[in-house]
């Protein structure tokens, strides 16, 4: 164990050299450490006065929205808490910097002995929340050296994860270290089971459900999604790649005159949106200049700004998730499947609970390459008929999936911390 926590604490030194030298070139790397320069004066300065503190961890964007849920519900039910929101990615932080269910946002600092032991002496949270895949050693011993409540939500472990391997013993010491280990299935909690992690182990769900279903409830409406639709049927491609964008030409080449395509790429540097105009030419008008009083030839919208994605899917009659071509898999299936949409997506989806139990109630669908891509798409585009049917299932599918959230919050009840 004690080569094991000296692997992980040099991994982490190369860990800042790596980035160190990326910020020469990467605007991330520089935003990574930019934004946890001198930290310690800053939590000093803006949480000195804070008194009760929730303390909830999200690497990113995606995270976030998983962890949403529960934070507003906490902040709801017990007025008289702080929330301290932290990040570890530049991408989830610049997102959600401005969001106001939180009363501090920050980046992590890096784990560490002295950068845990000083963060959670600064902010002397009552509980810690972690979002999925978190696990930072010494954070995590920190909290338990200090006996602060500390539980992990949405968890989904699979046999290929570190914890399962002969190799895995400091994390598996760092599962013990959580109070309570709320995972997404079945499958998650016995391979637990199976290393002998049983005792605060609950199948609660994916709190994304809860997260898609508030967003639906509180649908945004978008007037040049409205204006672009009327009349039409479309395609909304979300969080795209560049690999998923060709294929997505040659897609949309098969369909018929009347349809039309919405593209929210994952990133939206200018590099990349000239990216896509160039590769679809005339068709395609970018959202920041559409006009709804004055509306071209233009079957393509391009989105070239973030934050509205959930809420295009609400326009579409199809919906592709795009990442299933990249090792890192696809991106979130609940935001379409919410409002009843097909779903097809690449092959690289088998970690992520929720779509492989989307493709078994066949309501969404892989796809391996351009051509089977074409096919699917335009066999669902030809049958109104059978995306009504696969929208009923989808609806049935997502209430039934529904209720994460209060099962969390009636376990942190149990346990008196709430």
């Amino acid at each position: 164990m004690y080569l094991q926590a000296l692997f992980y604490h040099i991994s982490l030194k190369l860990y800042y050299l790596a980035v160190l030298l990326a910020s020469v070139r990467s605007t991330k790397a520089r935003k990574w450490l930019a934004g946890r320069k001198n930290w310690r004066q800053m939590l000093r300065h803006s949480c000195s006065g804070y008194e009760n503190v929730i303390w909830m961890h999200c690497s990113s964007l995606g995270e976030f929205e998983q962890g949403r849920p529960l934070l507003e519900r906490l902040k709801t039910e017990n007025p008289g808490v702080k929330i301290l929101l932290t990040f570890f990615s530049p991408s989830g932080y610049d997102a959600c910097k401005s969001y106001k269910g939180a009363d501090h946002i920050c980046y992590l600092p890096l784990d560490g002995p002295a950068a845990a032991r000083d963060f959670i002496s600064l902010i002397r949270p009552r509980m810690a929340i972690f979002v999925k895949y978190e696990f930072w050693y010494y954070y995590l011993k920190a909290l338990k050296d200090n006996e602060i409540p500390t539980i992990i939500i949405s968890s989904a472990f699979r046999a290929q994860q570190v914890f399962f391997r002969w190799y895995g013993g400091l994390f598996r010491k760092m599962l013990g270290y959580f109070s309570q280990i709320h995972v997404q299935d079945a499958q998650s909690a016995q391979l637990l089971s199976n290393i002998g992690v049983t005792e605060n182990v609950q199948i609660s769900g994916d709190t994304r459900y809860d997260r898609v279903a508030a967003i639906r409830k509180g649908l945004k409406v978008i007037p040049a999604a409205e204006t672009f639709r009327s009349g039409t049927e479309v395609l909304v491609a979300g969080s795209t790649w560049p690999d998923d964008e060709r294929m997505l030409k040659a897609c949309f080449d098969v369909l018929p005159a009347h349809w039309k395509m919405i593209i929210a790429p994952h990133e939206i540097h200018k590099e990349h949106i000239q990216q896509i105009q160039h590769l679809f030419g005339d068709d395609c008008v970018l959202f920041s200049n559409f006009n709804v009083e004055n509306v071209g030839h233009e079957r393509i919208l391009i989105i070239d700004n973030i934050g509205m994605l959930s809420s295009l899917y609400a326009y579409g009659d199809i919906a592709f998730v795009g990442g299933g071509f990249n090792r890192g898999g696809i991106h979130n299936t609940l935001e379409p499947a919410i409002f009843g949409l097909p779903v097809v997506m690449g092959p690289v989806y088998g970690k992520f609970v929720e779509a492989v139990e989307l493709v078994a109630a066949g309501v969404a669908f892989p796809v391996s390459d351009a051509d089977n891509a074409c096919k699917t798409i335009a066999r669902l585009a030809a049958e109104p008929d059978t995306r009504a049917r696969l929208n009923r299932t989808m609806q049935d599918f997502m209430q039934q999936h529904e209720g994460a959230v209060g099962r969390i919050v009636k376990k942190m009840q149990e346990a008196g911390w709430l």
